[in-house]
Parts: structure tokens; sequence; C-alpha cells
């Protein structure tokens, strides 16, 4: 019996063993302190930055939750920061918001980044009727989303583009890169100590130069990389609210008076007969970013303003918002090819309506609507107003022809005199042959 248990006893305490063993070896690989990299020239070679613990104490949203981006700013959410302890993550976001002054919203968005701790790395700003700002911040990767929606919180949020690169890959590549540049460095150093004649020393120059070279250049872009993972960059935008007032109008027509341009609106070319009915249809649009009030419409060419056109949709009258339209219609008759020339004003106003100072919005458009000839056969009437044209244009043309040889009649007559002059004193037969017969007519 003791000798068949033998066997398994031994089994039991061999893989006791090796498990005693096995942890030992984790345990002291886990213990162990990482050893630092050197490079040729005794520097601790650059290693990847790690966000610290802060970062996971500061929980992004949850994918589809809404972020708040201030009054008006858009609802989307924000870009989730990668909280993985390995990976080197570049953040950085674009805002363009509108605000009611310029300056004072700069300097509410400096404030605002300096609470965080974080700095102001560039400003550009613009003066004059549209004062624009350009802001760059940089935060600490765990302040950039307060960041954000603090800054929203400044304006009215216009656009906004948010990105997380990750860097982790080329972060790498540029430490292998410059660990092997450095060794090679050394290996030139060391050679050109125990170099004896002009020739090589020259070579290993210039070659150490060049390896010397490539390796600054690979630290520099690694520090470059290592400062964007360390500090977020956002560039905000600041414009004013009201800054770009503007106002369009789209012409079209359909033929007919029936409806009182509730078919509007029409098509963009029209051709009709001569003669015939034509609805036209004029959209007014505010294609700006301000209110605007006090709305014009003329045409020098249909002799037409505001007043006498229909209203379709919209109340001309009232204020007329960004991106809100008024349709509007004019009911004519074409009798030949007509091309109008429509102009549309209006004043932009603030937010309690009152005129924007120095600010006035106007557009010209013109529209064609071709008249074509109906056809057909001629009547009596059409060949009576031919007659009748063809007459005043024949009687037209014999008193412009009078009037223009009247002027010259006296050079006619000199004309003749002369002929008659010359041909008497070249033929003194005629003079005798006319003597002749007046004494004979006399007898």
């Amino acid at each position: 019996m003791t000798k068949r248990r033998r066997p398994w006893l031994n089994a039991s305490i061999l893989a006791g063993a090796l498990a005693l063993v096995a942890g030992a070896c984790f345990s002291s690989a886990d213990d162990a302190e990482p050893a630092a990299d050197f490079d040729g020239f005794g520097d601790s070679a650059a290693t990847t930055v790690a966000p610290s613990n802060d970062r996971q104490a500061s929980e992004p949203p949850q994918p589809g939750s809404d972020a708040d981006f201030g009054n008006g700013g858009i609802a989307v959410p924000v870009v989730n920061q990668v909280t993985t302890v390995d990976r080197d993550i570049v953040f950085r976001a674009e805002l363009v918001v509108g605000v009611a002054d310029v300056a004072s919203a700069s300097a509410e968005a400096t404030r605002i980044i300096e609470s965080m701790g974080g700095i102001v790395f560039g400003q550009q700003s613009t003066g004059g009727p549209q004062a624009r700002s350009v802001l760059t911040f940089k935060v600490l990767p765990e302040d950039f989303q307060a960041a954000l929606a603090a800054l929203g919180s400044v304006g009215e949020v216009r656009t906004q583009n948010i990105s997380a690169d990750d860097v982790t890959e080329r972060v790498v590549d540029l430490e292998s890169r410059i660990r092997t540049a450095a060794a090679s460095v050394e290996r030139l150093r060391a050679l050109l100590e125990n170099a004896t004649d002009i020739k090589t020393i020259t070579d290993v120059e210039r070659e150490l130069l060049d390896r010397e070279t490539t390796l600054e250049t690979l630290r520099g872009q690694l520090r470059t990389i290592q400062d964007q993972v360390a500090l977020a960059t956002i560039v905000v935008t600041l414009t004013e609210a009201l800054a770009d007032p503007g106002i369009a109008v789209e012409i079209t027509a359909y033929p007919g008076h029936e409806d009182a341009g509730l078919s509007c609106p029409g098509d963009p070319d029209l051709e009709v007969e001569e003669g015939a009915a034509v609805t036209l249809c004029f959209e007014v649009i505010n294609g700006g970013d301000t209110p605007l009030t006090s709305l014009a419409v003329t045409d020098t060419v249909l002799d037409i303003e505001l007043d006498d056109l229909i209203v379709v949709f919209g109340d001309p009258t009232a204020t007329l918002e960004p991106g809100q339209s008024v349709e509007l219609a004019a009911e004519i008759f074409v009798a030949r090819d007509l091309r109008t020339r429509t102009r549309v004003e209006a004043t932009p106003v603030n937010d309690v309506g009152e005129p924007v100072t120095a600010r006035t919005v106007a557009e010209t458009t013109t529209f064609f609507v071709f008249a074509a000839d109906p056809g057909g056969l001629p009547g009596f009437s059409d060949g009576l107003g031919a007659s009748w044209n063809l007459l005043t244009t024949i009687w037209g043309l014999g008193v412009v022809g009078a009037g223009s040889i009247i002027p010259f009649l006296w050079l006619i007559l000199v004309a003749w005199l002369v002929v008659r002059w010359r041909r008497r004193r070249h033929d003194p037969s005629a003079d005798a042959n006319g003597t002749s017969t007046i004494q004979a007519a006399g007898e």
C-alpha cells in the first residue's frame, strides 16, 4: 500500500514547489523598479508620459450624453478622454462663440482658463465694426472637458470641433530611433578618438555631425509631442453676435393669376406668350445672424413697392429673425421680354429691437421672363396694321430724304449754269445759231 502511494505524494510535493517558485518570481518582477535607460551622453532617455491618477478621478460623460456648452451651445457629446495609463493622447478643440462684446468676452475667457491653472498660449484680436478675437489656451488634460463647458458659457457656441489623437506609437517609435541614433553617435565618437590619419578623421567628423543632427531632430520631435500630450489645446474664436447681418431675395415665376401667389415658389426660368398673365414670387430671406426690421421691396422696371405685393406667408412688417423668410407675389402681364430689377432693404436690430449702429443690408436681383410670339396666320387687322406701318415708314423716309436734299439745291443750280456756260464758250456756232433763231423768231 505504501509503495503505491509514493508516486502521487512525490508529484504533489513537486507541484507545490513549482508554484512557490513561480509566485516568488512574479512577486520580485512586480516589486522591481523599472531601470532607467541612458543614452551615450549619460542623460536619461525620454519615456512615455503616463496620465496621472487624477485623470481617472475626473470621469468623462458617458457616450451619448449631452454636454452643456453654455447659452445656445450645440448639444453634442464631448470626445471621451482615454484614461488608459499606458497611452499618450493629444486633446484639441476649436470653438467659435458669438458674444455681445468681444473685448469683455476675451477677458472673461482668459479669467476662466487662468482659474483652472491653464495658460494663454496666443491671442489675435481685430476691432472695427466686425470685432474678432482668436484665443489659444493650454490646460491639463483632466481639465479639458470642464474648460470647454466654461468657455461655451461665455456666449453662443456656433461651431465646435473636438479631437483626441492617440500618439503612443509615434512616441515609442521616436524613443527607439533616439536610442539607436545615440548609440551610433557614441560609436563614431569612440572611432574618432582612435583615428590617426587626416582622411579618416575628416570622414568620421562629417558622419558624426550628420548623426548628431539627426539625434537632436528626433529629440525635438519627441519633446513637441510630449508637450502636446502634457497640455490640451483649446482654440476659441470670439465674434460679435450681431456682426454679420445679411439679406437675400430669390425670384421665381409661374403663369396665371388664379391663386393669388399660393403656388409660390414658381420656376426659376419662365417663357410665356406675349400678353400672358404671370405671377412673380419674391422670397426674402434673412441670411445673416442679426434680426431685421423695416423691410422694403422695390422694382424700378415693374414700378412696384412692398405695398403693391401680395403677402403669401410671413409678416413683412414684423421682425425677421435669422434664417426666417417671407414670401411675396406680384401679378403682371408680359407684353414682351421682361427683365426685372428688384431691390430689398432692411435695418439690422439688436436683441432689444434697437437699430445696429452704422449697419444696413440690401441686395438687388434680376429675373428674366421671355415672351414668345404666339404664331398662327395673320388676320385683317394684322395686315392693316402692317400696311399702315409700311406707309408710315415710307413717308418718314421721304421726309428725311427731302430734308436732306433741300439745303443742297443751290449747288445743283450753280452746277447747271456752269455746264451751260462752258458749252457756249467752246461752241460759237451754237451762239450764232442761237442768235439767228432769236432774230427769225422776232421777224
